[in-house]
């Protein structure tokens, strides 16, 4: 008999020999029935992965908070996906079809893309696949009968030699067809009830330019056909919250061929945008001491190798060259030219801390096929900010960061739904790093320390740490509960050191900085894209490039509106006067679409009272007021940030 303990702690006896799903059952049959895989001493297996030997037992099912339960089950509808390809397309070539954190994709290689009508047919077959409640079978096979078994299939032969001498290789069978593949899977075809392919596109094998492109099928299933419609609801929802369209209907920016995809171009009200929220965040960080600085978007390579960039990120740099013999990298980071400043005069312990921020260009060669919208970009607009300071002042500057991304995300409305990550090093490979184990080590203890004292209840997620030092990285939820990682604070020892920055002590002598480095709102690219979605593009007044609008019944107003107009703007405040002649209900739709937070309704009474009409985009017609009372009103909503 063998000793099982399960999640909860407890424990039970088994047969030695039982399979997971044998203990499932002997649990109760409900969870048996909803069993997808198991989790063995942390190792994902199979259902019929049968135990030899006394274990921790975690049996994952198909729920909400449970993601190996959901992949097991998606993982299996990828394989029925790929079985009606082959009866609909006896020729197909197969290469991989993963689970991903929303459901599966399987990748064809086939003479041409498929169309709207194959995806439908497919989709068909595999409703038949599921109700014929296939038998899914394990089996192994050494490497010389794998090959044979997948003669015909280029793909997977590849993936076959590319194993390890003496590896497991197992295969998963389902009537006619049989795929190369670790698991897991569930036990029938029928276990799937309700399935969609959602879309395709191309896809490079291996992910790499390279190689031939094949046709890439996306894919979801789901227990319930009533899971299913909740999530094509949600997908729905995601595309009226799509930042591209939001954009583009707000006219915030636009691409252009010519100049290129994955450089964003900003219009006058996107500009507006991005600079309300750069002179927030710089008005929180100057209470800190922050100071403003500029750095030209060129750089000397050496200055990138020195900083270990080049060696870490060499296929993501820019190389700019000329026929006068230039050669530059368009800088992917700033923190480099930031330590130039520090070096460009002697500085005293007394300076110390010196604190530098600026928001410009950076340019990442990211893979063609991955840039999309403003998410992921070329040239990304930072927001950044790095420190300066003694050993005995690090603490203070992360309590002191950390407060300034509690203030700004506060003031943003997102401060209540996050979690904060300790990212740490990979302890089993200290080769990605630079710096040594000693200043590590130093850096995570205090970062925890400012965790604790904070009450950050940061998690510790070891791998994730940048280049040079750990990092605290705030994590928030978007509007579609995905999640999103823009500020964060970053402790560096190793920088100072390469670039030979010093400060002179107490005593004389050459001491090394510490160089915090902090990101705020991070890329604006990417933090505009979180707003538009969060807040479907009803941004609120002090952000919104257009905050009143002017809108005259007739030509008769027209003069009085142009007086309204002038006095407003000396106010301050950013107006417009819809002059066209179009009836006033059109023009409020319009201002409506446009997301605008306040109208102005102007017609002859208002014209002969001196008074307007104000409409708001939130609560509609909130009467008649003077001018001077409405001002007052929206720039204390201004002023307030509200």
């Amino acid at each position: 008999m063998l000793e099982i303990t399960l999640k909860d702690g407890s424990k039970i006896e088994v047969e030695k020999g039982s399979s997971i799903l044998d203990i499932a059952k002997k649990i109760s049959e409900g969870l048996a029935r909803v069993a997808t895989c198991g989790e063995v001493n942390g190792e994902i297996k199979d259902l019929r992965y049968e135990l030899i030997e006394n274990c921790e037992l975690v049996i994952h099912t198909f729920n909400e908070e449970d993601l190996e339960g959901k992949k097991a089950y998606w993982h299996t509808t990828s394989h029925i996906m790929a079985q009606a390809v082959k009866r609909l397309f006896p020729d197909v070539k197969f290469a991989i079809g993963p689970s991903i954190d929303n459901g599966f994709y399987y990748d064809f290689d086939i003479e041409k893309p498929f169309t709207d009508e194959d995806k439908a047919n497919i989709e068909e077959e595999m409703k038949k696949i599921i109700k014929e409640n296939i038998p899914i079978e394990r089996f192994s096979l050494s490497k010389e009968e794998a090959l044979k078994l997948m003669e015909n299939q280029p793909y997977k032969k590849e993936l076959i030699e590319d194993l390890p001498e003496g590896e497991e290789i197992s295969f998963y069978k389902q009537g006619d067809f049989t795929d190369l593949c670790a698991g897991p899977h569930l036990e029938s075809t029928g276990k799937v009830k309700a399935v969609k392919i959602l879309s395709s596109s191309g896809a490079y094998w291996r992910g790499d330019e390279k190689n031939k492109m094949l046709q890439r099928i996306y894919g979801i299933s789901f227990p319930k056909a009533s899971q299913l419609q909740e999530y094509l609801d949600f997908l729905e929802e995601a595309k009226q919250r799509d930042h591209r369209k939001i954009g583009k209907e707000l006219d915030l920016f636009c691409f252009s061929d010519y100049v290129g995809g994955g450089l964003p171009l900003y219009t006058p009200k996107g500009t507006i945008v991005k600079e309300e929220l750069q002179r927030e965040v710089e008005r929180i960080c100057r209470k800190y001491g922050f100071q403003k600085v500029s750095c030209p978007s060129l750089a000397n390579i050496s200055l990138f190798e020195t900083s270990g960039h080049a060696q870490k990120f060499d296929d993501e740099l820019f190389r700019v060259h000329s026929k006068k013999g230039h050669e530059f990298v368009l800088k992917p980071v700033q923190c480099p030219h930031h330590t130039q400043i520090f070096a460009s005069k002697q500085r005293s312990y007394k300076d110390l801390p010196i604190r530098y921020m600026e928001s410009d260009k950076q340019y990442r060669a990211e893979l063609q096929g991955s840039v999309g919208g403003l998410s992921r970009v070329y040239a990304i607009t930072v927001e950044d900010g790095h420190s300066f300071c003694r050993v005995d002042q690090v603490k203070q500057e992360v309590i002191n960061m950390c407060n300034i991304i509690r203030d700004f995300y506060t003031r943003m409305g997102l401060w209540d739904d996050h979690w904060v990550s300790l990212s740490v090093r990979d302890y089993d490979h200290p080769e990605k790093y630079i710096g040594n184990e000693e200043d590590w080590n130093t850096c995570e203890r205090m970062l925890q320390e400012v965790s604790d004292e904070l009450g950050l209840e940061a998690k510790k997620c070891e791998g994730e740490a940048a280049l040079y030092g750990p990092k605290l990285d705030f994590m928030f939820k978007d509007a579609m509960k995905r999640e999103v990682q823009i500020p964060t604070v970053q402790l560096d020892f190793a920088t100072p050191k390469r670039f030979g920055l010093f400060y002179i002590d107490e005593n004389g002598e050459k001491q090394t900085p510490v160089m915090v480095h902090r990101a705020i709102l991070g890329s604006y690219e990417r933090f505009l894209a979180l707003i538009l979605e969060n807040t479907k593009g009803v941004l609120p007044i002090w952000l919104s490039p257009v905050q009143v609008k002017i809108l005259p019944i007739s030509d008769k107003q027209l003069d009085y509106c142009k007086e309204l107009l002038e006095e407003i703007e000396d106010e301050g405040i950013r107006v417009e006067l819809d002059d066209r002649n179009e009836k006033i209900g059109y023009k409020i739709r319009e201002a409506q679409v446009q997301k605008v937070p306040y109208m102005l309704v102007i017609g002859d009474k208002e014209k002969e009272s001196g008074e307007i009409t104000v409409r708001s985009r939130s609560k509609g017609d909130l009467g008649n007021m003077s001018l001077e009372e409405f001002v007052e009103k929206i720039q204390n909503q201004i002023q307030n940030k509200q």
